[in-house]
């Protein structure tokens, strides 16, 4: 048994794009449009992971999806928690718990997707502003 892929249904493609892509860094492996069902589908990955993917499927109907919270969320490592967290806050994206312990902090995607943010191989040295930053909202 192999390990395929998340899926997230979202409810705007392109600002779900800008988000897993642009701000969080992940890249567009393929896409599949299907007319009759009506629906897009967008697989995703880490850059030089293409094994751990995420499927964002678009249906084009609209939807309300909701805060349905028995997803969970889903989890990427990263190289610098710091950087990472300070290249999507500039992109506009709120910082609900921010790596105050330089090792794990959660954003959502525009469709509150929660996403978690764990530090590679360990902790950084705690510092400012995380360090006395609050929560805002819940993950």
């Amino acid at each position: 048994m192999k390990y395929l892929h998340t899926m997230v249904r979202v409810s705007d493609l392109d600002a779900s794009l800008d988000f897993y892509c642009n701000k969080l860094g992940l890249r567009e492996l393929r896409r599949m449009e299907n007319n009759a069902g009506k629906y897009t589908l967008v697989f995703l990955a880490a850059p030089g992971d293409d094994s751990a993917q995420l499927e964002l499927t678009f249906n084009w109907d609209a939807e309300d999806y909701g805060e349905a919270r028995n997803f969970g969320h889903l989890a990427y490592a990263v190289d610098n928690i710091y950087e990472t967290c300070r290249k999507l806050m500039d992109g506009g994206v709120t910082i609900n718990r921010p790596p105050r312990d330089g090792r794990m902090a959660f954003v959502r995607s525009p469709d509150n997707i929660s996403i978690e943010l764990l530090q590679r191989e360990g902790s950084l040295p705690v510092q400012e502003p995380w360090a006395s930053m609050q929560n805002v909202g819940h993950w």
